[in-house]
């Protein structure tokens, strides 16, 4: 047993005592108890027992600290650092609060045996895991390394990060992946299911629990985009990021197609095209700029409210600019991106996607200091009118918003879903369905403010009431109807349009009195289809007052079920 005499502690006693013998009467522990029977520890024979002082040991732990840090070695490394990109390290760095990383599984190699990989092993194995944190709050973090094995992912690289991805959910903190990978490493084969399989489920496992934030910094590709796929948001470094699951070799083999890495799976495929992305960055250090914006409209988890920051905005303030940007022609163009900033506090708007689908704006905002999530019509692109990618676009958004408990404000000018048999044949009415199962099912506060036009079946598409809108309001331009009074009129007047008299006079006098009445906000407002109609100037105070009124909402008597199925 160890004792611990005071010349022990003084440094006196250089070795320290074991087995049997007698203290001396006057050896004493440091509380004064007699020390247990000892007797010196004889010379070890190195060759039997070795052991190593503690210098040595120290040093070898630095050393091989220092060996995790070269990655796949400084050749690669500066080969990376020569495309502009960042090292794998460098990109946490860029990303996290100074000083705060704590790396976790540094010295994981790989336990493959075949193809020789028990000589080729790399201490981290491609992956650099830890903990952080981003403006004070707490954040799991990993970031791969395209100099090990092309950033391919193997059943160790796996475990770290699916570690990372458990340890999130129990710490209920975010996590955040920087991306760069060739997909499965090939010699782990099956042994990848345990490991790099195994991330897919614990994405899925973290999805509603706590954001999930991808950076695409280096190229992914193969099973190597699945991961960022199922996160919350990806954000994409321009020109040396593609993503794509089979690369022009294969295509041209497979289909005789020649296409470029960037035409295939740049930025302007994923955050124009395909909706993939929801982000471009200019370069790593951007991208990480963008991250950790992103994260400050965020809360950490589903159990919180969405952070609060020092309101430096008057909540009382008027937009009387805002009839200045809308016309009140229904037939006129505007930018509903200026409506939003003019009601956001400072005029801070993060859109999300905005390549994407431009005729549905989403993104974050604040209002009175607080986080808010906005969904609405833009006017400037096809009319506002929804069509497939706009529907998918604000479905997703609106069920993370519902997920993190992120209050949605909702401002529509919206003429209807999108006509045309290309919309249906790809299948309009089940992606326009997303977006009234996303509103019914979203139980934070909603607020809508419609406008101008609020017509046909994009009405509960653009939360009403009875797809959950807590307060609908209107603006004295507001128009709502099935259908709009040009078309209308022809419809249910056809008889006596054909045999007036003057036809033409017929025509634009029912159409004068079918939008001074079934169209008419005050209409609506007579049968208490909407809340009020409210001056532009109120507009951003009565946002306020709505939410600070729901603020502790509470939806009761919902039905039990395990979840609902989402028309995908």
């Amino acid at each position: 047993m160890l004792c611990f005499w005071p010349e022990v502690q003084a440094g006196a006693v250089p070795d320290l005592c074991w087995g049997e013998g007698i203290a001396p009467k006057d050896a004493r522990t440091a509380s004064g108890v007699v020390s247990p029977p000892f007797k010196r520890r004889p010379e070890r024979d190195l060759a039997v027992e070795p052991w190593k002082p503690w210098d040595e040991l120290l040093a070898e732990l630095q050393a091989k600290e220092e060996n995790a840090k070269l990655g796949g070695g400084r050749d690669r490394q500066e080969a990376q650092k020569a495309k502009g990109k960042m090292l794998c390290r460098e990109r946490l760095e860029a990303l996290v609060d100074p000083g705060s990383f704590h790396e976790i599984n540094a010295l994981a190699e790989t336990q493959t045996f075949e193809f020789d990989m028990q000589k080729k092993k790399i201490l981290g194995d491609g992956v650099v895991t830890g903990f952080a944190a981003i403006q004070g709050r707490k954040v799991f973090v990993y970031s791969q390394d395209v100099t090990v094995f092309g950033g391919s992912a193997g059943r160790a690289h796996g475990e770290k990060i699916n570690l990372m991805l458990r340890m999130a959910r129990k710490a209920g903190a975010p996590v955040i992946g920087l991306y760069e990978s060739a997909g499965g490493r090939l010699q782990d084969g099956m042994q990848n299911e345990s490991g790099y399989g195994q991330m897919f489920f614990e994405n899925t496992q973290c999805s509603g629990v706590v954001p999930q934030i991808a950076g695409i910094m280096g190229a992914c590709t193969g099973g190597g985009v699945y991961s960022p796929a199922i996160m919350d948001f990806i954000i994409q470094v321009k020109k040396t990021a593609p993503m794509f699951i089979t690369g022009p070799g294969v295509i041209k083999e497979v289909t005789g197609e020649e296409i470029s890495f960037d035409r295939l799976g740049g930025t302007g495929v994923h955050t124009r095209r395909s909706g993939v992305a929801h982000l471009a960055a200019d370069n790593d250090a951007h991208c990480c700029q963008l991250i950790r914006r992103l994260l400050s409209y965020l809360p950490s988890n589903n159990r919180e409210a969405p952070p609060a920051v020092e309101v430096r905005d008057d909540a009382e303030r008027i937009n009387q600019v805002l009839t200045e940007i809308v016309p009140a022609e229904p037939t006129k163009t505007y930018d509903m991106r200026l409506v939003i900033s003019e009601l956001m506090d400072l005029g801070d708007f993060f859109e999300i996607q905005p390549a994407f689908a431009k005729n549905m704006v989403i993104g974050f905002g604040r209002l009175d200091g607080k986080s808010v999530g906005v969904v609405a019509n833009q006017p400037r692109h096809l009319g506002g009118v929804i069509d497939i990618d706009a529907a998918d676009k604000a479905a997703r958004f609106i069920r993370f918003c519902d997920c993190f408990n992120i209050p949605l404000v909702i401002l529509a000018d919206v003429p209807g879903y999108m006509p045309g048999s290309d919309q249906e044949y790809k299948g309009i009415i089940r992606h326009g369905a997303k977006m009234l199962y996303a509103f019914s099912e979203a139980t934070v506060p909603k607020v809508t403010i419609v406008l101008r036009k609020y017509y046909g079946g994009a009405i509960p598409a653009m939360c009403c009431h009875e797809t959950g809108a807590d307060l609908l309001l209107a603006w004295p331009t507001a128009e709502f109807a099935m259908i709009g009074s040009k078309a209308a009129v022809p419809i249910l007047y056809r008889k006596e349009i054909a045999k007036a008299a003057d036809p033409e006079k017929l025509r634009r006098e029912k159409i004068v009195e079918y939008k001074e009445t079934i169209m008419s906000p005050y209409y609506s407002a007579s049968k208490q289809y909407i809340d009020g109609v409210i001056r532009p100037a109120d507009t951003r105070r009565w946002l306020i007052w709505s939410l600070d009124l729901l603020k502790d909402k509470k939806v009761e008597g919902q039905p039990w079920k395990k979840h609902g199925n989402l028309p995908l």
